[in-house]
């Protein structure tokens, strides 16, 4: 129920990634539910690093957020983020979740990469 979520390479190689708030995503003060902003983060984890994890799976080993702001159903949210560092065997990425330019939830994490099985 917490979706749909999207994203799209851009041309200089990241990844933009949005969704469309609805009523079911609010809480009951009307605002973007929390855990709906965490998951579309770890959502975007995956987007944002894509390159980075192109042979390979990965799990999200820790994730760090940080509420900054309310959403509501005003328009799409979208976040954005960037490697900090792609190691042998994790990436470290952050990002930020916004919507209409406001700063929602700012979040960091590491993913752990997994070989891909035959």
């Amino acid at each position: 129920l917490i979706g749909p979520f999207y994203f799209r390479e851009e041309e200089d190689g990241g990844a933009r990634c949005v969704f469309v708030p609805e009523r079911r995503h609010l809480n009951g003060g009307g605002s973007i539910h929390g855990g709906c902003l965490m998951s579309f983060a770890d959502f975007s984890l995956f987007a944002i690093a894509h390159n980075a994890l192109a042979d390979a799976h990965a799990v999200t080993l820790t994730f760090n957020s940080e509420f900054i702001g309310a959403g509501g159903l005003d328009g799409w949210v979208e976040a954005r983020g960037e490697i900090v560092r792609d190691a042998r065997s994790v990436v470290f990425l952050r990002g930020i979740v916004t919507q209409a330019e406001r700063p929602l939830l700012s979040f960091s994490a590491t993913l752990k990469k997994i070989a891909r099985r035959e």
